[in-house]
């Protein structure tokens, strides 16, 4: 697998690009500030924040930035049988909607710092890794939006409290973050998973504190405080309302 060019581009002053014959590689670009247009084959597209598109080699590509406003992406370029068979598997989409575009953003950057060093410093494995990832972070994305069990919707919900179930969060922030009213929400969460967003949440946060248990020192009070429960007391009630054991008693058993 070949990966060449990546990097990020930020443009104040309008931009025009058109490739009638494509590139020899795939071009993923990731839109992460303002807006641009874009045409892939015979399908238009119109480029705000979390835009992924994925470009084939030998398809017409243009793309259009308006002097009027700024625009900043993520790039690059790859080719080999792995993508190839990657977006072979994702049904050849051109463009793929990211949610969790702070968590690709962070991998996309490590990528494009590694690929920048001299050919006699990069780690290879390294670029290759972080390359893939980033593609099965956009693989994830196509499943999740093309599950017909549950409204895309509610996977955004579920994304975010297990981003932020270590932390202290309300269901206001929840309902703000898919621009749906609170009640709105908590009925199509609970409809679709069978659970609220607080037992979702402690059900990530237990896990999270049983790890600790198992495999650090901390005392039970800061594990408490680490895994989101904010205090020892209301972790041990969720706790042994749970295992049918305290915490102290059950992490006995783990030695």
């Amino acid at each position: 697998m070949w990966i060449g060019h990546c990097g990020f581009s930020y443009h104040l002053q309008g931009y025009e690009e058109t490739r009638e014959t494509g590139y020899d590689s795939f071009l993923l670009r990731l839109q992460t500030e303002g807006f641009a247009k874009s045409k892939i084959e015979d399908q238009h597209y119109r480029l705000e924040y979390g835009d992924i598109i994925l470009v084939p080699p030998g398809s017409y590509y243009q793309l259009e930035i308006d002097p009027s406003t700024s625009s900043g992406d993520f790039h690059l370029f790859a080719k080999g049988n792995w993508i190839e068979q990657w977006w072979n598997e994702l049904n050849q989409p051109f463009h793929v909607k990211i949610s969790e575009v702070k968590q690709i953003t962070t991998l996309w950057n490590f990528l494009s710092t590694e690929t920048r060093r001299p050919k006699t410093e990069q780690n290879q494995a390294l670029i290759k890794y972080f390359f893939k990832i980033i593609c099965l972070l956009i693989q994830q994305e196509t499943v999740a939006r093309s599950a017909i069990e549950r409204p895309y919707v509610v996977t955004e919900m579920m994304r975010y409290i297990e981003e932020h179930a270590l932390e202290t969060f309300k269901i206001e922030d929840v309902a703000k973050s898919v621009d749906l009213s609170v009640s709105r929400s908590v009925h199509l969460f609970k409809e679709h998973t069978g659970k609220t967003m607080i037992e979702y949440a402690q059900d990530i946060r237990l896990t999270a504190a049983l790890n600790q248990m198992k495999y650090t020192n901390l005392t039970l009070d800061h594990i408490a405080e680490n895994c989101g429960f904010g205090n020892y007391p209301y972790f041990h009630r969720v706790f042994t309302k749970l295992y049918g054991t305290p915490p102290g008693k059950y992490r006995q058993t783990l030695r």
